[in-house]
This record gives structure tokens, C-alpha cells and sequence, in this order.
């Protein structure tokens, strides 16, 4: 049974892409997610623990991420969180944690996205058994460009 997370948080690079040596398309970025509670005492909100996470996204769901996304921006990741182990350089056994993503997308809580999806005709969509269409393009903007 997979363990299904969802983190919210924002990227601490620009994601960064590689082929396997089955030529299937792999992006991978880190995403960092701080707590925020309210201190009574002192009538502030304070900021938590950060969580650094990893994040792997695969096939066309990572060619959308790398043509959507950068260092920075707020996301929602839903996905699968995995576990393993491995001997670093130094033979230190290490254990990591990650999420194989499901999906992702820009937090609108954040800031606005516009979605243009492609038309049927230029998907090529010639009925059943095509291929699926090309990605939607997400454009995000900052709330303040956005109520100017």
C-alpha cells in the first residue's frame, strides 16, 4: 500500500532535468515547507521547523514542471512518499525520504495562475487510441502585479 502525502511549500531551486537510460524523462526539485503557529505570549506568529523534501516527477508531468515552475514558487506536490537507504561517498550508510509526485501545481492561496489549455485541434486529437494532448501552459504572477 503506497503512503499518498501532500506538502505545500515553495522551491528552493529551478528543477532540473535528466533522461534514464531508458530515455524516460525524470525532474527532480526540492520543494521547503515551514509550520507557522500563533504565540499567545507574545501576539506574533512564529515560523516552525523547515522540511526539505525531494520530489521526483516523471514523463510528461516533469516536462510540465520544468516549463512551469523555479526557484521560488509556492507549489502543492501530492504524490507518493518514498523511503531508501544508500552508502554515500564516504560509506556512511544515509536514509532519505521523497515524494514520487502524482501531481503538482501552483499554490493559488499564493498568487493567481492563468490556464490555457491547447485546443483539441492543435492536440492533434484524432479520437480514440491518439496520443494525450501537450501540456497546459500555467503562467503565475505575484498578487501584486495581478491588483495593479
Amino acid at each position: 500500500m503506497d503512503t499518498l502525502v501532500t506538502v505545500q511549500g515553495n522551491l528552493v531551486a529551478d528543477p532540473n532535468a535528466r533522461a534514464t537510460a531508458a530515455g524516460a524523462t525524470v525532474v527532480h526539485f526540492r520543494v521547503a515547507s515551514s509550520s507557522r503557529r500563533f504565540d499567545r505570549a507574545s501576539g506574533e506568529f512564529k515560523d516552525g521547523d523547515t522540511l526539505y523534501i525531494s520530489v521526483s516527477c516523471w514523463r510528461s508531468l516533469g516536462g510540465n514542471v520544468l516549463a512551469s515552475l523555479r526557484k521560488g514558487d509556492s507549489v502543492l506536490v501530492h504524490g507518493r512518499l518514498l523511503h531508501r537507504t544508500y552508502d554515500d561517498k564516504q560509506g556512511n550508510r544515509r536514509s532519505v525520504h521523497e515524494i514520487d509526485a502524482i501531481a503538482v501545481g501552483p499554490d493559488l492561496s499564493r498568487c493567481p495562475a492563468d490556464l490555457r489549455r491547447p485546443s483539441r485541434a492543435e492536440a492533434g486529437d484524432s479520437g480514440r487510441g491518439s496520443a494525450p494532448p501537450p501540456a497546459a501552459t500555467v503562467a503565475v504572477q505575484p498578487l501584486e502585479q495581478v491588483a495593479a
